[in-house]
């Protein structure tokens, strides 16, 4: 295994999208390791983050998570660059769902070899459209590991579900929390050097972390009895869902929908 000390000033940043988690992870003073596959939100990031770049707070990786390092087809969503993905089953749902994607060619890396360029990070943030276990799946590698991680969970597979779960256990991760990606609160948090701060996050954030995370840590069985009401949910009103097309319109189905939302789970290791 590799001995990758935990960083306790460190925060990966995958899937930064338009950096609306690193602005928060530095305003709490970590330093932040961004990857960011599509090309035009990776030159977006450089542009908003320029000068803690430059002051070494701040490193954006260009490139695609993947098994094996060397190209990969990017599949850019033209609608909501949120969907942006590596993965073509994904491309082809969102497609369905009425979003076309153009396919691009960006480097791949593999997430160990990162993990080993810039040190074993407290909290690991992935949220990379239907590659997230990649990330997760390379720090068995690791000696030391994050002391909080998050996911994008499934929503539609309960057998993929539950093998999220057994991947962060086999980890060492033995408390969770599932978190709806729709409802994230304005409040006051507290920096890395004591100070606070008033924080309102952005659309399309994925949110506090760690003990900044509202509620009480789960166990296992506990979490994945929140997923089968997140299932059955999804299962009457997701995307995919006959019934949800239909009642889409009304203002109880967007209330409906926001229920459904997406959903995140975190870990932590005792």
């Amino acid at each position: 295994m590799d001995a990758c000390a935990v960083q306790d000033d460190l925060v990966f940043d995958v899937g930064a999208h338009l950096g609306e988690d690193s602005v928060f992870y530095l305003r709490l003073g970590y330093r932040v390791v961004a990857i960011e596959a599509n090309p035009e939100l990776a030159a977006s990031l450089r542009r908003r983050f320029s000068s803690e770049i430059a002051a070494g707070r701040y490193v954006l990786v260009e490139a695609a998570i993947a098994a094996t390092p060397g190209a990969r087809t990017f599949y850019r969503n033209e609608k909501l660059s949120v969907w942006g993905t590596t993965q073509p089953a994904w491309a082809a749902r969102n497609e369905l769902l009425g979003t076309k994607s153009s396919a691009l060619s960006v480097q791949g890396i593999r997430f160990i070899d990162l993990l080993r360029q810039y040190g074993c990070p407290h909290y690991l943030k992935v949220d990379i459209e239907g590659a997230d276990m990649l990330c997760i799946d390379a720090l068995s590698g690791l000696a030391e590991r994050p002391v909080y991680v998050s996911v994008e969970s499934t929503k539609t597979s309960w057998e993929e579900l539950l093998g999220e779960f057994d991947a962060l256990e086999s980890l060492g991760y033995t408390k969770f929390k599932v978190v709806n990606q729709l409802r994230h609160r304005s409040g006051t948090f507290v920096a890395r050097n004591g100070s606070s701060f008033w924080y309102a996050f952005e659309p399309a954030s994925s949110g506090p972390f760690g003990e900044n995370l509202p509620g009480e840590w789960l166990t296992r069985a506990a979490a994945v009895s929140m997923y089968r009401r997140v299932f059955r949910l999804y299962g009457l009103f997701g995307d995919e869902a006959a019934l949800a097309k239909v009642l889409r319109p009304l203002p109880l189905m967007r209330a409906l929908l926001r229920r459904v939302g997406w959903y995140d789970t975190h870990a932590c290791r005792n």
